[in-house]
């Protein structure tokens, strides 16, 4: 299928529900995924989004202001993922034991509000990496519109594109919790570091990119394109302080750039 086909057999799909609790983070595949849902369903798609220490409050702020913008209806609701059992510990299952908590209180919230479904929105590329959580999302029932419909990282932001969805060229996100190498235990002031790591590096105008912590070394991953830019003396030494400032003792540059999932990579070296 091409990609308009994709489309459409996306909102044949989603039409097909009836009514569903979209789980939306404000990023590039959830905000796609809202929209083609609302634009198919109406107020039977609803917004339920988590307010949690895993992501920055302006991700938060930014999915408030889709949906205010679009007049959809958005639930918040707060979670502590510390809280889950064995979950600080980071395990290489971490991923399953948040998406089996987060996902069942959806379930709750779209039952409370007469929504049939759930969706999530993972796409066909989702499927090439280590994603213990969807393990969860397939053992609670959970529907991926995205996947149903072969739609690709690349399809869906060509398509945001042509809904005039200003995410189409956001960079991808994910979680905080993946900058931590599994086994290393995630606080709630590591995580901080992280956050304001990351915003610094976004407020310098480095786009896509990660702050990976191992321990208390700090891993900066960005792309070759931008190798040039952050050496140069100002930049670097603005970096360099201001992490040192954080509580991180070393700060690195990767020369792997960035990539999703390196985090990942460890599983395969290890026996």
């Amino acid at each position: 299928m091409n990609i308009h086909e994709k489309y459409n057999a996306l909102r044949e799909y989603i039409s097909s529900l009836g009514s569903a609790a979209i789980a939306f983070s404000g990023g590039v595949d959830s905000t796609f995924l809202l929209k083609v849902s609302h634009d198919v369903l109406g107020n039977k798609a609803m917004a339920v989004t988590v307010s949690s220490c895993l992501f920055p409050e302006r991700e938060l702020n930014e999915s408030k202001h889709f949906c205010e913008s679009n007049h959809i209806n958005q639930i918040i609701f707060d979670v502590d993922e510390l809280s889950i059992e064995g979950f600080r510990d980071n395990p290489k299952n971490r991923c399953y034991l948040c998406k089996r908590a987060l996902f069942t209180k959806i379930k709750e919230i779209a039952h409370e509000h007469e929504l049939e479904h759930v969706t999530e929105g993972s796409n066909l590329d989702d499927m090439k990496d280590y994603r213990p959580g969807m393990k969860a999302i397939d053992e609670l029932g959970i529907k991926s519109p995205l996947r149903v419909a072969g739609l690709t990282k690349a399809d869906i932001r060509e398509l945001s594109r042509e809904l005039g969805l200003n995410t189409w060229d956001k960079p991808s996100y994910a979680c905080l919790a993946s900058r931590f190498v599994y086994g290393e235990r995630i606080t709630y002031e590591k995580l901080r570091m992280i956050e304001h790591a990351e915003g610094l590096l976004l407020s310098m105008g480095f786009r896509q990119m990660r702050v990976r912590i191992h321990g208390d070394i700090a891993r900066i991953e960005i792309m070759p394109e931008d190798f040039s830019r952050i050496i140069q003396n100002d930049i670097r030494t603005k970096i360099y302080d201001s992490l040192k400032a954080l509580g991180f003792s070393y700060v690195t540059l990767d020369l792997s750039g960035y990539r999703t999932g390196s985090m990942n990579e460890s599983l395969h070296e290890r026996p």
